[in-house]
Order: C-alpha cells, then sequence, then structure tokens
C-alpha cells in the first residue's frame, strides 16, 4: 500500500483580493475546519496562511506573515488541546475573540469506494478521538493520525490513493472530489469545538462596551485555600467562571498555572476583581478581553 505521508506537496496561501490588509493564520488548508472559522469570522474572501501544525501558526503571527489567526482550544467531546494554552501564554498573543463552530464529521475517500473497501484512515488526532465510536465497529480499519483533516483528503485525490479514508468535513470531500462513505459520525452529534481568534497586536480591538469575556492566567501560594480565594474573589465581584484549566510549570515540579475564562455583565465588576487579584495573586496576566459569542 502506497504511503500516504510520501511526497507530501506543500500547502499554498489562498489567492483571493486582500484589500484589507488582513491575512489569518490557519492550521490546516482550504477546506478544514479552522478555514470555516476564518470564513465566518473575517468574512467568505479572507487570505489565509495555511500552516500545517500550531506552532507554525503561532510563528506566522509572530513574524508578521498574518495579522491574525484561528486556533482551536476546545472541544465537547474531546477536550482541551492543552498545549495551545502555553503558545498563548508563552509568545504573548492576545485573544481578541471567540468563534463556536458545529462538527459534522464524515467519512471520505476515492469515489466508487465502500466502506468495507478502506483499510486505513487519517485525520487529525482530535477529530479521530471525536469518532472512536464509530470505528469500533470497524475493526479492520486501522487509524492514523494526521496534521490535518481537509489536507487528507486533498492527498488521497492528488495521489489516488485507494484504501485510504479520510475524516473531514463534507467542504472537504466537496472541494476535493471524495465520496462520503458516512455523515454525522462523531460520538456525540451535538459536537462543538471553540476557537480563539488571535492577534499579535497589542492595542485593543474591541469596544470596552462590547467587553463581557476575558480570559485570563493566574499563579497562587502553593498552600491551602489560595486557589479558593482567587475564586471566592471572581464570584464575590459577579464574575461567571466558565472554565478553569491547569498547566503544570516546567521549572517548578508540582507547581501549576491556572487558566481561566470568566463573563460579566458590568465591566466595572471585571475591574474590581482584576485590582483585588493583582494584590492577591502571585502572577496576574490577562490573555484577552472580548465579546462573549456563546450566548
Amino acid at each position: 500500500m502506497k504511503d500516504i505521508n510520501q511526497d507530501i506537496i506543500e500547502p499554498k496561501t489562498v489567492a483571493v483580493d486582500n484589500v484589507s490588509g488582513l491575512k489569518v493564520a490557519i492550521q490546516g488548508i482550504k477546506g478544514s475546519y479552522h478555514h470555516g472559522v476564518a470564513k465566518a469570522y473575517f468574512g467568505e474572501n479572507v487570505v489565509v496562511d495555511e500552516c500545517m501544525s500550531f506552532q507554525e501558526l503561532v510563528h506566522s503571527l509572530e513574524r508578521n506573515k498574518s495579522t491574525d489567526a484561528v486556533m482551536a482550544i476546545e472541544n465537547s467531546i474531546a477536550g482541551s488541546i492543552i498545549p495551545n494554552y502555553a503558545y498563548i501564554d508563552e509568545h504573548n498573543i492576545t485573544i481578541k475573540g471567540e468563534y463556536y463552530m458545529p462538527i459534522h464529521h464524515c467519512l471520505m475517500a476515492l469515489r466508487g469506494q465502500e466502506i468495507s473497501d478502506i483499510k486505513e484512515v487519517y485525520s487529525h488526532p482530535m477529530a479521530l478521538l471525536q469518532c472512536k465510536e464509530f470505528f469500533r465497529s470497524y475493526p479492520h480499519i486501522k487509524l492514523v493520525e494526521d496534521a490535518d483533516t481537509a489536507d487528507v483528503a486533498r492527498r488521497i485525490n492528488e495521489k489516488q490513493l485507494k484504501g485510504i479514508a479520510a475524516v473531514a468535513g463534507a467542504t472537504a470531500a466537496a472541494i476535493y472530489g471524495l465520496d462520503i462513505l458516512a455523515k454525522e459520525i462523531q460520538t456525540i452529534k451535538s459536537n462543538s469545538t471553540r476557537f480563539f481568534i488571535l492577534t499579535a497586536r497589542e492595542e485593543a480591538e474591541v469596544e470596552k462596551e462590547e467587553i463581557n469575556k476575558a480570559s485570563l492566567k493566574f499563579l497562587t501560594d502553593h498552600k491551602r485555600g489560595s486557589l479558593a480565594t482567587v475564586l471566592n474573589v471572581m464570584s464575590d465581584c459577579n464574575l461567571n467562571l466558565t472554565k478553569i484549566q491547569s498547566l503544570p510549570l516546567i521549572d517548578k515540579p508540582w507547581k501549576y498555572s491556572f487558566f481561566v475564562d470568566v463573563t460579566f455583565e458590568d465591566y466595572a465588576d471585571y475591574e474590581k476583581a482584576m485590582s483585588i487579584l493583582k494584590i492577591m495573586a502571585l502572577e496576574l496576566k490577562v490573555l484577552g478581553e472580548y465579546k462573549n459569542q456563546n450566548r
């Protein structure tokens, strides 16, 4: 069987008129879920920089190859993409918005094939994880992790690979001329992924009147009750904690930083909480202030 990873064609930037000067880095290529979010958030004709890893996406922002970026951060089935929190923190990238996209996975292959013909399925590891239950019914199929959902579909078409299928969105099947062998193969049908909209620019892009959500990172003393005290301050200031994620400190074994999302009705409540937390926390960093999209 021909190796799908041999002679991989390098992705190219989508060529469209870039009157606005906007260029958005995405993880994956045209037809990927990241590309779908970029079009939904920035407009149908958005110019994108196709990146085959999240690290490459971050570098695109840092090196001014792109002005903005779309980055998946968590999925309703598979959970958080934890390394992406570290990328945002360590590279001083700003979260300027968020976008929730319903995810509808399809199994696709060259035209004329059936599921019984498929020996291997390639896709992004998060996509495969979201479809584990479907593949339990097909033990003859080997699941192989790959860099991007749509890129697998493209390579199957370009190399005319038989016996190999991709898990991707229906848009990828349409773009790259593949047959859909099965639709809605995700374990939970109401599958959704949350994406951050990122920028390396420092100036504020969201009007204060529209800001009702923030992403923060903080460190506390390594003693009993420290985390609870911080969370109580948030509650007392009318902040609603919608997400908390811990990440180990590499240079301090068994100590952790905390990444949280909070929502609020009044920006003054948020400002009050921040003024208190700056005193209480060992370290406090605002990763982004933006408009809550999930409401």
